[in-house]
């Protein structure tokens, strides 16, 4: 067989992203947050950049040498701090200012804020911090502190008394029994809050009515006990039935399983408040709208000129090695970085802009005039790429004299009316909550009913968007709202 070698044309199409554009994609998705992250990394990581003063000099030119003047007053400041004894003023300083001996008309100074600094104990440390003040031997405390180990953050115990039994052993050796399980068990759910280390809800409610006293005969603990499974599916009537007793005499005992705990490791929970810093701001005045960009925190770029002369004279005196190509390197990556971050703050501008040019009416009067808007819209009128504002609105925020809002929220789909223009799904899930608000709870409205009520105000709505509606809000099914007393 031989071998032939010829020529061939062929055409194929590619999307070829340069590093500069793979730059500008990259900062245009980061959040306010990463990008003074990656900002401050590039100023470590990059000796050509370097940080601009927040408050220049006027006439103060970014990359020009500073007048004489402004030299000579500066060599004069310096020398000027030769004549001050510093090592004396800071002694004064700190023996002034000494908590630790030092009083204030008679009232000790605080420590330092970084001393006092501490987190709120969570359900684990609750728990531990009792279980070593009840002086407990010390092989049933170490089979308790592997009980509260398998509790999850609501209080409830994740493993089988089998599973604690073979998890370990005691320190002469000897296994778990289920005896020693059981009382360790017991010791834990002796402890605060009520109804913690139970395996379910069920043991759980009971637990906090043994705690507070309650008769094991009385028709509460009776109704969890005996009827769960008819409790969870609020067949009250027939409880009362297997009871023997009228529906309006058990009233009482399901308002008191109400007020129990469903969790009860809840109000030990680790979760803090999350703080959005918004990423524009739209501020009226008179009757117009002006967006501002939040730049607060984020250092200001520039070139250092120092490199930049540096780099000159290495080509004019011909010193065109590895350290001038190392330096060229550098500045080309910062260059490229100023001109995306510059081309991130007038993409989100652009974006922003026309969010309030299209809910202007939101603005001006509220949810119930936020109108049905996708990306294309906003795309074709900045004459930009959906993608590129699927990116923009990614993960920030944007604060309106309406509220804080994440700028995906601006972005829904539109429901057909009978009348004027479309509305948008969010005044519908909003018209929706006050039509279940404004219901009798004896007789609450079904999807369905909520559908024929909307579709008298001119809303084409089917019954299963409306249950899809009536979910993403939380609101549980009209059976499950009806309310039997």
């Amino acid at each position: 067989m031989a071998l032939e070698q010829k020529l061939s044309l062929r055409l194929a199409q590619k999307l070829v992203m340069t590093p500069s554009l793979q730059q500008a994609i990259k900062l245009l998705q980061l959040t306010r947050m990463e990008l003074e992250t990656v900002l401050n990394q590039e100023l470590v990581e990059n000796p050509v950049l370097e940080e601009r003063d927040e408050t220049p000099e006027e006439g103060d030119q970014p990359n020009e040498e500073p007048p004489a003047e402004a030299k000579k007053d500066e060599i004069d400041h310096q020398e000027s701090m030769g004549d001050i004894d510093l090592e004396a003023y800071f002694n004064d300083y700190w023996e002034s200012n000494s908590y630790q001996g030092q009083q204030v008309l008679g009232i000790p100074e605080a420590p330092p804020l970084e001393n006092t600094l501490t987190r709120d104990p969570d359900l684990y440390d609750h728990l531990l911090w009792q279980l070593h003040m009840c002086g407990a031997p010390d092989d049933l405390r170490q089979l308790a502190e592997l009980i509260i180990g398998n509790l999850n953050t609501d209080g409830f115990l994740v493993a089988s008394l089998e599973e604690l039994q073979e998890m370990g052993r005691f320190e002469d050796g000897e296994r778990y029994s289920s005896e020693d399980v059981e009382r360790a068990l017991q010791l834990v759910q002796s402890f605060d809050p009520p109804g913690v280390a139970c395996h379910d809800l069920r043991e759980s409610l009971l637990a906090q009515l043994d705690h507070q006293g309650e008769p094991h005969d009385s028709l509460a603990w009776r109704m969890i006990e005996q009827h769960w499974d008819l409790f969870l599916k609020r067949q009250f009537p027939a409880i009362a039935r297997d009871l023997g007793v009228e529906l309006h005499e058990l009233e009482p005992a399901v308002e008191r399983v109400k007020n129990l705990e469903t969790r009860p490791g809840r109000k030990f929970g680790s979760e803090r408040a999350h703080y959005v810093e918004p990423d524009v701001a739209v501020i009226k005045i008179g009757d117009e709208y002006i967006i501002q960009l939040n730049d607060d925190g984020l250092p200001r770029l520039r070139v250092s000129k120092a490199y930049r002369r540096m780099l000159q004279e290495m080509k004019r005196d011909g010193r065109e090695g590895e350290a001038h190509q190392f330096l060229r390197d550098k500045m080309r990556s910062a260059v490229w970085l100023i001109k995306s971050l510059d081309q991130r703050q007038r993409t989100i501008y652009k974006v922003a802009s026309s969010i309030v040019r299209q809910q202007r009416s939101f603005l001006d009067h509220g949810i119930e005039h936020l109108r049905p808007m996708v990306l294309r819209d906003v795309a074709e009128d900045i004459a930009m790429h959906e993608s590129t504002v699927s990116r923009v609105v990614s993960n920030k925020y944007i604060h309106t004299p309406r509220g804080l809002f994440p700028m995906k929220f601006f972005f829904h789909s539109g429901i057909d009316r009978d009348y004027g223009e479309d509305i948008s799904s969010l005044t519908v899930k909003r018209k929706i909550q006050q039509l279940i608000q404004s219901e009798d709870a004896k007789r609450p409205l079904s999807d369905s009913a909520l559908a024929r009520l909307l579709h008298k105000e001119g809303i084409q709505i089917a019954r299963r968007t409306v249950a899809k509606y009536r979910d993403e809000l939380g609101i549980p099914s009209s059976t499950d709202r009806r309310q039997i007393f």
